[in-house]
């Protein structure tokens, strides 16, 4: 069977943009090789799925679940998949001897030596930067050690930043004897693309030895959040507006606060803001701003989707908090104030507005919302299609294969 060296992901740092190049790659190594297995050493944040094999209910890593679903890679099993979970309290157990390094390794070793013989080539995705895992003596770098990969580096754009946060992590591969197959760039401005691209690669080049074998622009729309994930990321539920009103994308810079009267509201929402203004809003308020909840579906009613024409032109979202934020808790608030009445739910759902409630407080659910980071998951393929359209072709997989092994 033919084979290449297994590619390990990494990234410099979190949040930027790792899974998404693993999903870009992945799909890339598909057209090229008939088998294409996909294993995360070391996982943090897990789920719980049913493995074929077995039947049985096991963990595993959340983008272990992604890739496998989406890119249906029926050949290789969960229980491969996923070797090591470092759950809360893991670190505590495992400073104490209830884990070993030795357990770890061997996990590691087996699960991939499994895939190994049924796929053509193995993808393997790292967790967070290079150095984490380092506590338990499985840092990425020991990882990708372990599975004889070489690693394809991933940074956010520019130029002395980016480098700086490469070379870190280059060092730390290089001490486990880890050799880097090339960098891609991520979230490069696109003004910057060209200029990036000629310097970084010269720079690659010259001190490493190594290919840019990327340049991808910035795509805001993978940062931005579906009502499905704020409605999760909230701890509330989404009174109005329907199973479809879920999957719309909102920017999270859109997100405003709402502490005016109606009439300003009004004014600000959208007649200041018509022509200029964001046509996915999502307004924030106390649920006892029965007026603000009230212009809103009005608003709605008359500039919102009709019919087939989902979502239209406009579709804002408004959150309503039922809660008090802990900067300003207020202990003694009536029950009316915990709950939308039925008249303006009932009203709202007539409407077909999207309505969410959390029991947050609004100045905390507005934090929550800024602070929230978009991922990929099951339930938002949308997102990994349009991830892998815009990455996937700026990738150069000759260079990152370097004629190492006979594709299909």
């Amino acid at each position: 069977m033919p084979q290449t060296k297994p590619i390990f992901v990494a990234a410099t740092r979190q949040h930027v943009g790792k899974t998404t190049v693993a999903l870009a790659i992945m799909s890339g190594l598909r057209k090229r090789f008939r088998r294409v297995g996909f294993i995360k050493p070391v996982g943090q944040q897990h789920i719980t799925v049913d493995d074929q094999k077995t039947g049985q209910q096991i963990r595993v890593d959340k983008d272990v679940e992604v890739l496998k679903e989406f890119f249906n890679l029926s050949h290789i099993d969960y229980s491969t998949m996923s070797p090591v979970i470092i759950p809360r309290g893991y670190t505590s157990k495992y400073i104490d001897g209830e884990m070993t390094s030795e357990s770890q390794e061997s996990a590691i070793r087996q699960a991939f030596a499994t895939q190994n013989e049924q796929s053509d080539v193995v993808l393997v995705e790292g967790t967070g930067h290079v150095g984490v895992g380092s506590v338990v003596e499985m840092s990425n770098a020991r990882a990708a050690s372990l599975v004889g990969a070489d690693v394809v580096l991933v940074a956010n754009g520019g130029l002395g930043k980016a480098f700086d946060e490469l070379e870190m992590n280059r060092q730390m591969f290089e001490r486990e004897g880890v050799a880097v197959r090339g960098v891609v760039l991520n979230k490069v401005l696109h003004d910057k693309v060209d200029m990036v691209r000629e310097k970084m690669g010269k720079l690659l080049r010259q001190r490493w030895g190594v290919p840019l074998l990327g340049v991808v622009p910035d795509l805001p729309f993978l940062g931005e959040a579906s009502l499905r994930e704020l409605e999760k990321h909230l701890g509330g539920e989404l009174v109005a507006g329907g199973e479809r009103a879920r999957d719309l994308h909102y920017k999270l810079h859109d997100a405003f606060l709402v502490t005016t009267g109606l009439r300003r509201f009004l004014r600000r929402a959208f007649t200041d803001r018509l022509g200029v203004g964001s046509d996915r809003p999502l307004f924030i308020a106390h649920s006892t701003r029965d007026d603000l909840l009230l212009g809103y579906l009005a608003h709605w009613q008359r500039a919102g989707p009709r019919g087939s024409d989902w979502p239209g032109d406009w579709a804002g979202a408004f959150v309503l908090s039922t809660g008090a934020s802990k900067s300003f808790p207020d202990p003694f608030a009536p029950a009316e104030d915990l709950e939308l009445s039925t008249y303006l739910r009932r009203m709202a759902n007539d409407t077909d507005a999207p309505v969410l409630i959390t029991p947050m407080g609004p100045v905390d659910a507005l934090e929550a919302i800024k602070g929230y980071t978009a991922k990929h998951n099951k339930d938002n393929f949308d997102r990994v299609r349009a991830a892998i359209e815009h990455y996937e072709p700026a990738i150069d997989f000759d260079l990152l294969l370097n004629e190492q092994s006979t594709g299909y």
